[in-house]
């Protein structure tokens, strides 16, 4: 009786969930995209399919499917599937459920799939809590991560687990799934009679950036609003209304803050200002930090422009000022500003090559002794010691060049700065060469232009 009882209970929780939930696969064939996880001979499926799941983690944005998977991994293995949410769970509830799965396993020989959403929420203490179940093999723990998991998985938890990622859903997964929900009778929306057109579809499919369960949800939203008004088709309006808002899909906190900065400065670098104000305006809009913005475009002034143009850094840090004086939402047009006229001004990697090759000569040269002709002499008693002496004053000489020793000892004089191509850099190539001429030093080109990955190891 408690079985009956239970099993009508679960129905009736069911039949008033979210249409998302209502509309959960059961099976691998029910999944809508995914196709590198689920195609025939993939090796998800594989693993799937033999009842004998490994540990793994799911790492994809929201919607994707990733609770469905797992629920499927365990009713492929026929195994108790446990979730936990790690916003909520600690290091007693996983002890509780370790246990649980020990007796399990001894009393009913039952295996037990663990599924922790939000894995990345879990402090470090929590995730060694885990160990000791997955290398014992008393349960497979599935865990969901919206975040890089390389960044925010402990390593020893990550070696005992397979990755597996998921990918946003195309338009033309998310109408299928929106056309099954309309047509099933049983946990879709079948017995209400709605159609939808194509048009429609596309708009809610894409709207909805890829998230399965936003999609399903508006869908059942906008069939309410249809229904009130007397129709039978979803309307452009109903979606429209069912969305409030355009979903803009981006995590500030994730990895996605990453691959969106770094979009919005290749595209910068790359002297496109319209790719460069799409970018910035879905920070904006996705709520990132605008400061962070604004930083990077101070970096990118000189990295990317430099001598090309070196009112660029002024104008970045003009509207790093005055975002921090005005605040936003109006210095979105300071941001703007800057992102145009650097994505407009000449382009010179020159400094950040400089760099590179000054860099590169401290750490492979000689201990440098300072020549005692450039030492300091602002103090009592630096003539005794010779500093300063036979030191060549430049400004007294024509064109305020003078043939004289500013490498230290033992480190030979060589080329670090080579000027670009831009107008600008080619006026100061000009001068250098004269100087270069004065000093005996070779002449400089402008070859060596270097990899885009900058000296501090970030690939923006």
């Amino acid at each position: 009786m408690t079985d009956l009882f239970s099993s009508r209970a679960d129905q009736l929780a069911l039949s008033g969930a979210p249409l998302a939930t209502r509309m959960r696969p059961r099976t691998l064939d029910e999944v809508a995209g995914q196709p590198q996880l689920l195609d025939p001979g993939s090796a998800f499926r594989r693993v799937v399919e033999s009842g004998r799941p490994v540990s793994m983690l799911l790492w994809g944005p929201p919607g994707t499917g990733k609770t469905t998977l797992a629920r499927v991994v365990a009713n492929h293995a026929d195994a108790e599937f446990v979730t936990l949410s790690a916003t909520s769970a600690g290091v007693k509830d996983v002890r509780e459920v370790l246990a649980d799965a020990r007796r399990r396993l001894a009393n009913d020989e039952r295996r037990t799939v663990l599924f922790l959403d939000e894995i990345h929420r879990f402090a470090k203490n929590q995730q060694d809590a885990l160990l000791p179940g997955v290398e014992e093999g008393v349960l497979t723990l599935i865990g969901a991560t919206t975040e890089n998991p390389f960044f925010e998985v402990n390593s020893p938890l990550m070696s005992r687990m397979t990755l597996f990622r998921l990918e946003a859903l195309e338009a033309t997964a998310i109408k299928t799934l929106m056309r099954k929900a309309l047509d099933n009778t049983d946990r879709g929306l079948g017995k209400q009679g709605l159609s939808i057109d194509d048009e429609v579809a596309d708009e809610l499919a894409t709207r909805t950036g890829g998230d399965a369960r936003q999609a399903l949800n508006a869908l059942e939203v906008a069939a309410l609003l249809a229904e009130a008004g007397g129709r039978t088709a979803i309307e452009e309006d109903d979606v429209a209304e069912a969305l409030q808002r355009r979903i803009v899909r981006y995590d500030k906190t994730g990895d996605n803050h990453y691959d969106v900065i770094s979009a919005f400065i290749k595209s910068i670098r790359g002297s496109d200002p319209d790719a460069a104000l799409y970018w910035l305006f879905l920070m904006l809009e996705g709520g990132e930090d605008p400061e962070f913005i604004a930083r990077r475009m101070v970096i990118l002034a000189s990295e990317d422009i430099g001598l090309a143009d070196s009112r660029a850094i002024q104008v970045a840090v003009a509207a790093a000022d005055a975002l921090a004086y005005v605040g936003l939402p109006e210095a979105a047009y300071h941001l703007t500003h800057a992102a145009l006229y650097l994505a407009a001004a000449p382009k010179s990697n020159a400094v950040k090559r400089a760099m590179g090759a000054a860099r590169d000569l401290v750490q492979s040269g000689p201990s440098p002794t300072v020549p005692p002709h450039l030492r300091s002499t602002g103090y009592s008693g630096a003539a005794q010691l010779g500093h300063g002496e036979d030191y060549v004053y430049p400004h007294a000489h024509p064109g305020a060049i003078v043939t004289q020793q500013y490498f230290p000892d033992g480190v030979e004089p060589t080329v670090l700065f080579r000027p670009g191509e831009t107008e600008e850099e080619a006026r100061i190539a000009g001068y250098l060469s004269k100087v270069d001429k004065a000093l005996g030093r070779a002449g400089r080109g402008s070859e060596g232009r270097g990899h885009p990955v900058d000296d501090f190891g970030q690939d923006f």
